[in-house]
Protein backbone atom coordinates (compact mmCIF):
# COMPACT_ATOMS: atom_id res chain seq x y z
CA UNK A 1 0.00 0.00 0.00
CA UNK A 2 1.39 3.56 -0.82
CA UNK A 3 1.44 6.54 1.12
CA UNK A 4 -1.85 7.80 -0.74
CA UNK A 5 -3.44 4.77 -0.10
CA UNK A 6 -3.01 5.19 3.39
CA UNK A 7 -3.97 8.69 3.38
CA UNK A 8 -6.78 8.17 1.20
CA UNK A 9 -8.67 5.36 3.86
CA UNK A 10 -7.51 7.54 7.03
CA UNK A 11 -8.70 10.38 5.94
CA UNK A 12 -12.50 8.40 4.68
CA UNK A 13 -12.11 6.88 8.43
CA UNK A 14 -11.72 10.71 9.98
CA UNK A 15 -14.86 11.97 7.61
CA UNK A 16 -17.52 8.89 8.93
CA UNK A 17 -18.71 10.48 11.90
CA UNK A 18 -18.22 13.73 10.87
CA UNK A 19 -21.02 13.38 7.95
CA UNK A 20 -23.70 12.05 10.97
CA UNK A 21 -23.02 15.53 12.63
CA UNK A 22 -23.30 17.16 9.35
CA UNK A 23 -26.33 15.75 8.33
CA UNK A 24 -28.31 16.20 11.44
CA UNK A 25 -27.50 19.81 11.52
CA UNK A 26 -27.96 20.56 7.87
CA UNK A 27 -31.11 18.91 8.48
CA UNK A 28 -32.60 20.84 11.58
CA UNK A 29 -34.90 22.27 8.30
CA UNK A 30 -36.05 20.02 5.92
CA UNK A 31 -34.71 18.95 2.85
CA UNK A 32 -34.43 15.78 0.22
CA UNK A 33 -31.69 13.79 -0.17
CA UNK A 34 -30.67 15.27 -3.58
CA UNK A 35 -30.48 18.56 -2.03
CA UNK A 36 -28.85 17.72 0.99
CA UNK A 37 -26.50 16.21 -1.56
CA UNK A 38 -25.60 19.72 -3.21
CA UNK A 39 -26.10 21.36 -0.07
CA UNK A 40 -22.94 19.45 1.66
CA UNK A 41 -20.80 19.68 -1.13
CA UNK A 42 -21.41 22.88 -1.12
CA UNK A 43 -20.06 23.77 2.04
CA UNK A 44 -16.93 21.55 1.55
CA UNK A 45 -18.29 18.20 3.31
CA UNK A 46 -19.63 16.06 -0.48
CA UNK A 47 -21.07 12.89 0.27
CA UNK A 48 -21.78 10.47 -2.59
CA UNK A 49 -25.79 9.64 -2.82
CA UNK A 50 -25.45 6.11 -2.46
CA UNK A 51 -23.52 6.29 1.42
CA UNK A 52 -26.19 9.37 2.20
CA UNK A 53 -29.09 7.33 1.69
CA UNK A 54 -28.78 4.11 3.73
CA UNK A 55 -27.22 6.61 6.45
CA UNK A 56 -30.54 8.69 6.15
CA UNK A 57 -33.00 5.84 6.51
CA UNK A 58 -30.51 4.45 9.73
CA UNK A 59 -31.07 8.13 12.07
CA UNK A 60 -34.46 7.80 10.66
CA UNK A 61 -34.61 3.98 12.17
CA UNK A 62 -32.66 5.52 14.95
CA UNK A 63 -35.55 8.09 15.76
CA UNK A 64 -33.19 10.97 15.21
CA UNK A 65 -35.04 11.99 11.75
CA UNK A 66 -38.59 11.88 10.62
CA UNK A 67 -39.70 11.85 6.65
CA UNK A 68 -42.48 12.26 4.97
CA UNK A 69 -43.51 13.25 0.89
CA UNK A 70 -43.97 15.58 -0.75
CA UNK A 71 -46.39 15.24 -3.74
CA UNK A 72 -47.33 19.05 -3.77
CA UNK A 73 -46.80 21.02 -6.81
CA UNK A 74 -47.34 19.02 -9.33
CA UNK A 75 -43.66 18.45 -9.00
CA UNK A 76 -42.02 14.97 -8.67
CA UNK A 77 -41.99 13.61 -5.54
CA UNK A 78 -39.45 14.31 -2.80
CA UNK A 79 -38.89 12.74 0.31
CA UNK A 80 -38.07 15.63 3.17
CA UNK A 81 -36.06 14.43 6.03
CA UNK A 82 -35.73 16.29 9.22
CA UNK A 83 -33.79 16.26 12.24
CA UNK A 84 -36.65 15.30 15.01
CA UNK A 85 -36.34 16.31 18.59
CA UNK A 86 -34.61 13.65 19.68
CA UNK A 87 -32.26 14.29 16.64
CA UNK A 88 -31.88 17.76 18.21
CA UNK A 89 -30.85 16.56 21.55
CA UNK A 90 -28.38 13.93 20.03
CA UNK A 91 -26.74 16.98 17.89
CA UNK A 92 -26.08 18.80 20.86
CA UNK A 93 -24.47 16.75 22.73
CA UNK A 94 -22.31 15.88 19.54
CA UNK A 95 -21.56 19.21 19.02
CA UNK A 96 -20.59 19.29 22.92
CA UNK A 97 -17.75 16.32 22.55
CA UNK A 98 -16.87 17.68 18.79
CA UNK A 99 -15.46 20.98 20.25
CA UNK A 100 -14.33 19.32 23.55
CA UNK A 101 -12.21 16.72 20.92
CA UNK A 102 -11.22 19.63 18.76
CA UNK A 103 -9.63 21.26 22.02
CA UNK A 104 -8.17 17.99 22.78
CA UNK A 105 -6.43 17.43 19.55
CA UNK A 106 -5.59 20.56 19.28
CA UNK A 107 -3.48 20.63 22.20
CA UNK A 108 -1.86 17.01 21.54
CA UNK A 109 -1.35 18.49 18.44
CA UNK A 110 0.78 21.96 19.78
CA UNK A 111 2.24 19.82 22.44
Amino acid sequence: MNKDEILSGLLQEMRRGTIILCVLAKLRQAAYGYNLVTELAETGMPVEANTLYPLLRRLESQGLLSSHWNTTDGAKPRKYYATTDLGKEILAEMVNHWWQAMQNVKNILED
